[in-house]
């Protein structure tokens, strides 16, 4: 045999496609060509390649080698291909059985000694396997494939949408390292190798009933790996009870926050416990943002809400992502989660422009000269800021000495068009050190997120999304008032100059308020808290 074939998995943004590796052996000078638009590291990989499988006891053929990395226009990058390279290799110089190969991927960096190293994507590897299982088995069957009853009768249209063939459970080896993030996904098999031997080893004994010992364990999920809370609570805040109010309403409803106060009022405080009252993530939604910190190599307590606070300092392509081949930024690690910004007006203007389109659409588009990535963006942006320059205006201690051109210019670094996309805009007031050693502990997280996954789960019923997600047409359709809960709301209009989407965003608020309250109705008691929470 002097050809074989290995299927393994590019990361592409957050996506992985199929790739499919095919070995030649050939007469001629011994060399080895990758070909495939293989990025550095891939092109790398062949020394990699030829010391592991040396140093675990196999030959490295001494024939000319060329590999090719199908589809050729798909750019590969990275050193997970090490390992489905080198069974292909081994498997085109009939050191291992081709046929055995079928029904496997694999992913794997090679040490020097044949060693298998952690990468990055494991988990978005192990759901695009799935996926693909999952769209073959809905796929329609052909006239000519149709299965026939006893009688020799075609079964039924509804039963024709599932194919006849049965495809066996995909199987992806990983390096152990790997192994618990990539075993989160259900529908495949996931074996976890300490090294190339015990690979080898795993697909012999497939053939060879001697080596039954030798196969490699299918990884199983712990249960330690589930999430285990948070290490903070909203009971942490004292005083305050406007801004925790504003707080319920925001993840009740999915809305955007700014809190404009003194240093050391707790802003920041507030917006870090605004994860712990969400509700919780529905397991679907936990392998989406767990796949995005797996492709992005970060670390994330799986189950959790993300939380990502950033400095002013920031790049606007580190906040939405970007480069040459465009990887996910900031606002995409906060998917299903918070973005916090503080010191909002010392950010640079055109990052904070940026955010205009994704708080809309819930995605952002990179498009460059040689490709166009869509990542998620649907996340909650908590921002902070100070009233003025030296932070102290209007906190009643007479110790802000701002001029009003100062403030002014200060609070003109944001623009009109971004704090008309804020849905609540609440001023935090600097408590006296008395007020704070009397308070008392308010709700905790827990007692609050009852109530907003109440308000939360009422969304889903009505509209199948949280209300800020509601679209115009869908506000005409889930939102309707009295008249004179219409007659207010002209009334604010005029008086607050309300932009179009300023309306918009005081109806979807108002929804919110009436859903904590378990109101189908919404009153004027709910339309004029919603006004009260505009910038004025």
């Amino acid at each position: 045999m002097s050809f074989a074939q290995v299927y393994t998995r590019s990361v592409v943004g957050l996506h992985a496609p199929k790739v499919i590796i095919e070995v030649h052996l050939s007469q001629g000078l011994p060399a080895l060509t990758i070909v495939g638009l293989p990025e550095a590291a891939v092109r790398e990989s062949k020394d990699r390649v030829r010391s592991a499988i040396i140093n675990s006891g196999f030959q490295f053929p001494n024939r000319r080698l060329t590999i090719n990395l199908a589809p050729a226009d798909l750019p590969k990058d990275g050193a997970r291909l090490d390992l489905p390279i080198a069974i292909g290799i081994l498997a085109a110089s009939d050191q291992l059985d081709p046929e055995v190969l079928s029904g496997f991927e694999f992913i794997g960096e090679l040490a020097l000694n044949g060693e298998l190293r952690q990468v990055t994507g494991s988990l978005a590897v192990a759901r695009a396997m799935k996926a693909e299982v999952l769209a073959l088995k809905i796929l329609p069957v052909s006239e000519s494939d149709e299965p026939e009853t006893n009688e020799g009768q075609p079964l039924s249209p509804s039963t024709l949408r599932l194919s006849k063939r049965q495809l066996p459970t995909p199987q992806l080896i990983v390096p152990t390292d790997n192994g618990a993030e990539a075993s989160r996904v259900d529908g495949i098999i996931v074996l976890a190798a300490p090294n190339l031997k015990a690979v080898c080893n795993h697909l012999q004994s497939l053939t060879d009933a001697s080596l039954l010992d030798e196969r490699l364990e299918v990884v199983q999920p712990s249960p330690a790996q589930q999430h285990i809370g948070y290490q903070v609570d909203l009971a942490d805040v004292k005083g305050q009870h406007h801004a925790r109010r504003a707080l319920e309403i925001a993840a009740a409803g999915g809305h955007s926050l700014l809190f404009t106060g003194p240093p050391g009022s707790g802003k920041t405080l507030m917006a870090s416990r605004l994860p712990t009252i969400l509700p919780d993530l529905s397991a679907e939604d936990a392998l989406e943002v767990a796949s995005t910190y797996s492709v992005a190599d970060s670390d994330y307590d799986y189950g959790t809400r993300p939380f990502r606070q950033v400095h002013h300092t920031i790049s606007a392509v580190a906040l939405v992502g970007g480069g040459s081949r465009p990887k996910p930024g900031e606002i995409t690690l906060a998917n299903k989660g918070v973005l916090f910004l503080d010191e909002l007006p010392e950010f640079d203007r055109t990052v904070l422009e940026v955010l205009r389109q994704p708080l809309e659409a819930k995605q952002i588009t990179i498009s460059r000269a040689n490709s166009q990535m869509t990542f998620p963006a649907n996340f909650q942006l908590v921002a902070a800021m100070n009233p003025c320059p030296c932070g102290y205006d209007g906190d009643g201690s007479g110790r802000c000495r701002c001029r009003p051109e100062q403030i002014k210019r200060y609070q003109d670094k944001l623009s009109g068009p971004l704090l008309d996309r804020i849905d609540l805009h609440i001023t935090v007031p600097a408590l006296p050190i008395a007020d704070l050693q009397n308070a008392q502990a308010g709700e905790t997280s827990e007692q609050v997120r009852s109530r907003v996954s109440a308000a939360h789960q009422r969304q889903l019923t009505r509209q199948k999304k949280v209300n800020n997600e509601l679209s115009p047409s869908e506000i005409d359709k889930y939102i309707q008032l009295g008249e004179g809960e219409q007659q207010l709301l002209q009334l604010a209009q005029q008086r607050l100059n309300l932009s179009a989407r300023g309306y918009h965003r005081v109806l979807r608020v108002a929804r919110t308020i009436a859903d904590l309250a378990d109101s189908v109705d919404i009153t004027s008691a709910h339309v004029s808290e919603a006004l009260s929470y505009r910038s004025k």
